[in-house]
């Protein structure tokens, strides 16, 4: 049975979901780290905005969130920085990390394009470690299904007491494993393209991923033009903006790529 708490250490609760997510961190550094090499970045570089998107990333994820579900924190404003107990919006923590990243490239006189790269493959390794999180945390979980892979949770979560005694979509694995895929086609185009088209061909690889598994999720309670969830109507931004960011760097990005030296 799924039990969302790994360890519990008095009144101290070390859940799945934060090691998940931090696991997806260190994943996401490592290939960054790994990838440094093609935008021209040191290794203090690399650490320093991966800090700097992570702060960014995680206040934007959870901002986003309260603000979609402000109706959960009633009465417990508290549980607003409980991040451990589950509760962010992707898209949120993308776009504020994209902010972060613009002032710190400008800062450092890096080619904007070229690190906005390495966040494409990065971003989806450490994406997949996420979404497994949910799915043990029991959050962002799907619509009944009589599908043989269809997944019972427990009695006392959130999910099994939207569909009780039905088995559900388990929606966060199959977004795991469309991130596995995009990571693996954007790690083994990136030396192949021009600066700014794996951020491009990210976007709207993971904008037609998250577009078609939102048509299986069972926890929002608010649709757009009727059938739309709040993250497809972003898809609807993120897909063309994708395209826009493909065709530019193609036209305008930068052939060839050149190490750096450790420091």
């Amino acid at each position: 049975m799924m039990d969302p708490v790994a360890l519990k250490l008095g009144f101290l609760e070390i859940r799945w979901y934060g090691i998940m997510a931090a696991l997806g961190f260190l994943a996401a550094v490592m290939i960054f780290r790994k990838n440094r090499k093609f935008a021209k970045m040191s290794v203090d570089q690399v650490y320093n905005l991966t800090f700097i998107a992570m702060i960014a990333g995680i206040l934007g994820a959870r901002l986003f969130y309260v603000i979609q579900y402000c109706d959960q924190f009633e009465g417990h404003w508290l549980e607003v920085v409980r991040i451990d107990h589950g509760g962010l919006v992707f898209y949120g923590g993308l776009i504020c990390a994209m902010i972060a990243l613009i002032v710190y490239c400008l800062r450092q006189k890096l080619d904007f394009l070229s690190v906005l790269s390495l966040f494409g493959p990065s971003l989806a390794l450490g994406h997949a470690f996420g979404r497994v999180g949910c799915f043990l945390n029991g959050c962002c979980y799907g619509l009944p299904t009589q599908c043989a892979w269809g997944y019972h949770y427990p009695a006392g979560t959130d999910p099994a007491h939207q569909y009780p005694g039905q088995a559900l979509h388990p929606v966060q694995l199959y977004e795991v494993a469309g991130n596995l895929v995009i990571f693996g086609i954007l790690q083994y185009l990136l030396p192949k393209t021009r600066s700014g088209q794996i951020a491009g061909l990210y976007m709207v690889l993971y904008g037609l991923l998250r577009f078609s598994d939102e048509f299986f999720r069972g926890d929002y309670d608010q649709y757009y033009l009727i059938y739309f969830t709040p993250a497809q109507v972003i898809c609807f931004g993120l897909i063309p903006a994708g395209i826009a960011v493909f065709v530019y760097s193609t036209i305008k990005g930068k052939h060839g790529q050149s190490q750096t030296t450790e420091s």
